[in-house]
């Protein structure tokens, strides 16, 4: 039976996923401030990597005015529909077989176990896209979101237990099985020899049960970034244990470097604290992108991020109205390998 790999973030792309947001629950507010910077999200991966956004038919016309413009290139509408706008999340996760055939990893998908419906739309998106590419579309048949897994390409995943126990995503496999039966899948579709759990949910305003794409990520095959704070953030806690599980289950894999990306001080937008975690930032060809929230430390997170990406551009772009949806780039954004 074929086995699959995910491939690390930084290696080549043969395109990006997105998602226009036009969901006025997500961002009530300030939907179009959001739309904004979703736009120069798109237009500076569209320098370095094909873009593909899904359309709703009904927010058509205002996509085109803001993505296809005549100075633009290399963004592509496509006539798929979305309930949201978290790509990440809901759509397929690219994979690469033994044969070295692309190949669309679907999760089973239920807005954070129900959080949010209706998601039937979002749903049926996996299964939609592969077909559009011409992809086997694989089944896990485990409830699970892209951002809840990250991995340095070379078998050893990262993810969190309160996304992979929850009763609300996977009450049909015993609790005291669930997380063995998640290695199991990451083993047969991610080419996961280890993985590391941390106990998540640690980042306040975090809708999604705590991804890890918000606590920590790899830069290199023994780089790790975390999600940090000073002592007197209510968070930080709840990050010292995710920091503990990191390094125990790192403790037999190798040598590893694990450096803290701080999260700023508090930010609020109409009236409620959103997710800043500066880990939501997105690697691409030749391309990082950091989200900034508008506050002091935007700056120095940039200059962490840029640390470790000497041969790439490292750019923050405003995240601050998107970040009111209570994600980020790299929850907006999917890539594909290129084979």
């Amino acid at each position: 039976m074929q086995s699959y790999r995910m491939p690390a973030e930084w290696e080549p792309h043969a395109a990006i996923w997105l998602a226009w947001p036009d969901n006025k629950d997500t961002w009530p507010e300030n939907l179009v401030a959001a739309q904004l910077e979703f736009t120069a999200l798109a237009h500076s991966l569209a320098e370095f990597v094909p873009v593909h956004v899904l359309v709703n038919e009904r927010s058509l016309g205002v996509a085109k005015r803001n993505l296809i413009r005549p100075d633009t290139a290399n963004v592509y509408l496509i006539d798929i529909a979305t309930n949201d706008a978290w790509v990440r999340v809901y759509g397929p996760t690219f994979v690469i077989g033994q044969d070295q055939k692309l190949a669309a990893l679907n999760w089973r998908y239920n807005a954070w176990g129900g959080k949010y419906p209706p998601f039937d739309l979002d749903q049926a998106v996996g299964k939609k896209v592969a077909d559009g590419l011409g992809l086997q579309c694989l089944d896990p048949e485990l409830c699970l979101e892209g951002g809840a897994v990250e991995t340095n390409g070379q078998g050893i995943v990262l993810s969190t237990r309160s996304c992979a126990s929850d009763e609300n995503r996977n009450a049909d496999v015993p609790a005291d099985q669930r997380l063995a039966v998640f290695e199991a899948a990451f083993e047969k579709y991610l080419g996961a020899n280890s993985t590391v759990w941390l106990p998540g949910d640690a980042v306040a305003g975090d809708d999604t049960d705590g991804h890890i794409d918000q606590l920590a990520r790899f830069v290199s095959e023994t780089t790790i970034v975390y999600a940090w704070s000073q002592e007197s953030d209510p968070q930080h806690e709840a990050l010292r244990a995710n920091l503990d599980a990191l390094k125990q289950g790192l403790e037999h894999l190798g040598e590893f470097k694990l450096i803290p990306l701080m999260i700023p001080e508090p930010v609020t937008a109409f009236g409620r604290r959103v997710p800043a975690s500066y880990c939501n930032f997105l690697i691409t060809n030749e391309l990082v992108i950091v989200p900034q929230f508008g506050v002091p430390e935007d700056a120095a997170a940039v200059e962490t991020i840029k640390s470790f990406f000497d041969e790439r551009y490292v750019i923050g772009l405003p995240s601050r109205n998107l970040s009111v949806g209570l994600g980020s780039f790299h929850c907006l954004s999917q890539q594909v390998p290129r084979c």
